[in-house]
């Protein structure tokens, strides 16, 4: 079938086969031509490990650094007549190219979350690998099934206290307008948290210890965001900020039952992917920090974040010795710079919908959006068939 984007929404229901693999291939790419880590983990797991930082987070230790990587993920296979998700086209990818390079790598498709799917991981591991050195939680998702009683919690986007009005962008129209999202009662803020908090970390990191397959020593990585004041409200002071909250107090808890070094939550830069692409204002603020930091030439995506994650901090003898005052790394320190954010927020004051793409980065932004799907990659030919239909080569 020929396969073109069919945008909903901030959602692409169409993903390419060809264009994800040459997306996988440009981020391997980048990584083999950086000098070898230092003092790379050796065995890694990640969990959410098919799209953005958790996919570059599979790349860059296995091509980087040689390690064995375990991702867990859930994601949609292609069918004769219909595409499968970006997420599987690039974990398939992931996989031939890691087999090329005689690299081990094994993929475990469904429900993280569930207690089924922690033992059938950590049963390969102990299989395979014997213990893993290295954890990285990366899952968003917008809900959970609790493992022990079966209730479903979803996450909303969305202030609390007071109801929280600023500008935004129609990605489909290309129209900045304003939108006002009322604030989440306590209930909502509870199932937020049990979804996009670290309880579930906790409960992956307790299993692996439990079963023996957590080497002594080992590291693991939640993932995390803070933003610029102008997003505070929707993020950081909101559901998702809660969220963030209680995962900085499981990466205390973690350390405290497996020793300080443990576990660290990364703070990472504001990037085009499947989940900010969902939340309000927020890509309205990517398109402009894309051009800020693209004309200051310090401009990074996926890769290059996770690449600079693993060889300032993960991958060096003793561990991460840059910390903020609340013990996390923080790699959106180039996006936080105060002239980066002085201009970004003078941008803001001036954006609308006339000048849109011509303040901002707009159309960098819907590139991106577009890539993160296959479309748009140099190299494919996206008038000719494709076959929908990939396996996984560790299935």
């Amino acid at each position: 079938m020929i396969i073109q984007p069919k945008i909903r929404g901030f959602i692409c229901t169409t993903a390419h086969p060809d264009g994800c693999a040459a997306n996988v291939r440009e981020q391997i790419a980048y990584v083999k031509a950086r000098p070898p880590l230092a003092n790379p983990p050796k065995k890694v797991l990640v969990i959410g490990a098919s799209t953005g930082y958790g996919l570059a987070s599979r790349i860059v230790p296995a091509f980087g650094g040689g390690a064995a990587t375990v991702g867990v993920f859930f994601e949609k296979p292609g069918e004769e007549n219909r595409t499968g998700s970006a997420g599987w086209y690039n974990s398939v990818a992931f996989e031939e190219a890691a087999g090329e390079a005689g690299l081990y790598a094994r993929s475990f498709n469904g429900d993280a979350f569930s207690s089924e799917m922690k033992r059938q991981v950590i049963d390969a591991i102990k299989a395979d690998l014997g213990q893993v050195d290295c954890v990285i939680y990366s899952l968003a998702s917008p809900r959970r099934t609790d493992p022990d009683t079966g209730e479903v919690y979803k996450s909303v986007l969305k202030p609390i206290g007071a109801p929280y009005s600023q500008k935004n962008v129609n990605t489909d129209k290309a129209e900045v307008n304003s939108v006002t999202i009322e604030p989440a009662n306590d209930d909502e803020i509870a199932q937020t948290v049990k979804v996009m908090g670290g309880e579930d970390w906790e409960l992956w990191l307790g299993a692996l210890a439990d079963a023996g397959a957590l080497a002594e020593g080992a590291t693991t990585v939640a993932y995390s965001y803070i933003g610029p004041d102008l997003t505070w409200k929707i993020y950081t002071e909101g559901t998702i900020g809660m969220a963030k909250k209680h995962l900085e107090e499981s990466a205390a808890r973690l350390n405290a039952k497996f020793g300080a070094g443990t576990a660290h939550v990364s703070v990472n830069k504001a990037l085009v992917t499947q989940a900010s692409s969902a939340i309000p204002v927020v890509p309205l603020y990517i398109s402009l920090l894309y051009r800020v930091m693209k004309e200051k030439g310090t401009h990074e995506g996926c890769i290059e974040q996770i690449a600079r994650l693993f060889a300032d901090h993960l991958a060096v003898p003793g561990g991460p010795s840059q910390l903020d005052e609340k013990d996390r790394i923080r790699i959106d320190d180039w996006e936080m710079e105060d002239d980066i954010q002085a201009a970004v927020a003078d941008l803001w004051a001036k954006v609308d919908t006339e000048n849109l793409r011509q303040i901002s980065d707009f159309d960098g932004y819907q590139r991106e959006f577009l890539r993160l799907f296959g479309f748009g990659l140099e190299g494919v030919n996206y008038e000719a068939e494709a076959d929908p239909v990939r396996g996984l080569p560790s299935a």
